[in-house]
């Protein structure tokens, strides 16, 4: 819904400006008996990337939309003053919000919730770095979901919108309850069956940190080794045994791969949050070559308080570090800040500096991109794709997810496709979905043209029905053909395996042509030149001495897509097929 509407806003919307839609969505299966289906997106022209901006998060603010009878919200213009929304089921209130203006995103949930006097109250809030015209800024719901990639919590501040905050005393009408009780039964039992319930159950994405130092994808000390000597002291493993007080859960999820952590160190008093996910955890850890483990959970809570995309955080500060490593950045450049890797006081400074856009902190606060331009040196050596900058992985050990993030919508972005398949081993299973058994080889450039094109539909698919990509990517727990099942039953109608996947060919079609509004074409779907040009290490790892074969893939990408070799763009052909080529 939401990448259909900002096409049709036009291209000609700058980016922050008042006319820019701001778009918020929960999909179909948002608010039922469907696991996983507890996810909304955020959509508008990113501020930070000037492309397609999107952000997703779980939770339970979603299905509280849906409660309220709330598909999608579209928001446009700026207010005079600081407002919130309140959403009470058919009634909208624009609420007075100055007094909540610089409040971080933890207070403001407390302060609205006690203004309506119903801890009940879903809120979704920005924080002061969106105030403070951070770009990198996201909007955070249930205190710690973060929807912060792309910058929307500056779209949201451009607009003094500082929450949104939904009750609702309804459920999502069913076109066969019934049949929803029964797959959404087997859906769970499928959950519950597959080979990772447990360990996703007990640890949750953090479980990644020894899996990716285990074949040399962390990206250590800014990617500059796949593996890293504190791995075991910064797990999550680690976090389970020393701080993990409960599980916490999204909404209808039977996993609850969350948790509620503690913190007993005097420099952090009172230091208690949910969280942390696998990103900001190996971004304050592995990737500024950070190794106290409590400091680490401590700014992972102050990005999540003051409203800031952790991965971007955790980028900037590790790419100062290796200017500084490199002779190419002094001190007295950067405040007096000592910028030698896993230097602790200098990555929680920088953390404030940058929510307040002070001092050095104002140089990074735009994002790696916008910071080597300002600073004038270091653009070769900054993480990003399209202005967005990468994951916590190497992706020289995952060349899948190195053509993923290089063709991503967003930017440097493994959410748009996941495909993790090529973890698997499996050949025998790539020849038959594939066509080429090198797919299910992570080293392996063959075959990752289709991989990345299936597993992209699979999350486009995804995203627009709200539901996990834990679950339905990485686990894959519903083929199209269960898929299409459960939207009959949810919506109505009678959908094939065929035209739910049409509608993520579709979703990602859409996408690149709202990109090309904004000039992205083939010469922009690249990746940092380290992954390209410099062989992985150490020399002990699984992966060393891998580079990414980008050009092959990519030819090979564009020629499964239906896109042009040359500019990397949808050919009238496949726009006629899609039904696209009226936009």
């Amino acid at each position: 819904m939401n990448v259909s509407r900002l096409w049709d806003a036009g291209g000609d919307v700058a980016p922050g400006a008042p006319a820019s839609p701001l778009l918020v969505a929960a999909g179909p299966f948002v608010g039922t008996t469907v696991a996983g289906g507890a996810r909304f997106n955020i959509t508008a022209r990113s501020p930070q990337t000037h492309i397609l901006g999107d952000a997703n998060a779980g939770g339970f603010f979603a299905a509280e939309l849906r409660f309220a009878g709330v598909d999608q919200l579209l928001v446009l213009g700026r207010a005079d003053a600081p407002v919130y929304l309140f959403i009470d089921d058919d009634r909208l209130t624009i609420a007075d919000a100055r007094a909540l203006w610089g409040l971080d995103t933890a207070a403001t949930t407390d302060a609205i919730r006690e203004e309506i006097g119903d801890r009940r109250v879903r809120v979704a809030t920005i924080g002061p770095a969106a105030e403070n015209g951070v770009l990198f800024s996201g909007v955070f719901a249930d205190y710690v979901r973060a929807a912060a990639r792309t910058g929307m919590g500056a779209v949201m501040a451009g607009k003094r919108l500082k929450a949104i905050a939904v009750r609702g005393s309804g459920r999502p009408s069913l076109a066969d309850p019934s049949r929803v009780r029964e797959l959404a039964g087997q859906l769970v039992e499928r959950l519950r069956a597959h080979p990772e319930y447990a360990i996703r159950r007990r640890l949750g994405s953090t479980q990644l940190v020894m899996r990716l130092q285990d074949i040399g994808a962390l990206p250590t000390r800014h990617f500059q080794s796949g593996t890293f000597s504190a791995a075991t002291a910064v797990s999550g493993e680690t976090i389970e045994r020393e701080h993990k007080l409960h599980a916490m859960t999204c909404f209808a999820c039977p996993i609850a791969c969350s948790r509620m952590v503690a913190v007993d160190d005097p420099r952090f008093p009172d230091l208690r949050f949910e969280g942390p996910e696998y990103e900001p955890l190996s971004g304050f850890t592995a990737r500024v070559g950070n190794d106290d483990l409590p400091l680490a959970l401590y700014a992972v809570d102050r990005c999540n308080r003051l409203g800031m995309d952790a991965i971007t955080t955790s980028e900037v500060i590790a790419w100062s570090m290796e200017l500084f490593s490199r002779g190419l950045l002094g001190s007295e450049e950067a405040d007096g800040l000592d910028l030698s890797f896993g230097c602790g006081d200098t990555i929680l400074a920088l953390v404030e500096r940058i929510a307040a856009r002070e001092g050095f902190g104002d140089l990074l606060a735009d994002g790696v991109r916008a910071a080597a331009a300002k600073l004038g040196r270091g653009a070769e050596l900054a993480m990003h794709v399209k202005g967005l900058e990468l994951f916590q992985a190497d992706v020289r050990a995952m060349k899948g997810y190195a053509l993923g993030n290089a063709v991503a919508s967003r930017g440097a972005d493994h959410l748009r496709s996941e495909p993790w398949f090529e973890f698997s081993g499996d050949r025998k299973r790539a020849i038959e979905q594939y066509g080429v058994a090198e797919a299910a080889d992570r080293l392996a450039w063959q075959g990752k043209g289709v991989l990345v094109a299936r597993f992209e539909e699979m999350a486009a698919v995804c995203d627009a029905l709200g539901m996990c990509k834990n679950m339905y990517n990485n686990m894959e727990v519903l083929d199209w053909e269960e898929t299409a099942a459960l939207l009959t039953a949810v919506i109505g109608g009678t959908w094939t395996a065929a035209e739910v996947r049409r509608v993520g060919e579709r979703i990602v079609n859409l996408e690149r042509m709202i990109n090309a509004r904004w000039g992205v074409t083939r010469r922009d779907d690249t990746l940092p030149r380290r992954f390209l040009c410099e062989p992985a290490g150490p020399a002990s790892s699984p992966s060393a001495g891998s580079v990414v074969e980008l050009d092959a893939m990519l030819d090979d990408y564009y020629r499964v897509r239906g896109w042009s070799q040359d500019d990397g763009l949808p050919m009238p052909a496949k726009r006629r097929e899609l039904g696209l080529d009226e936009r």
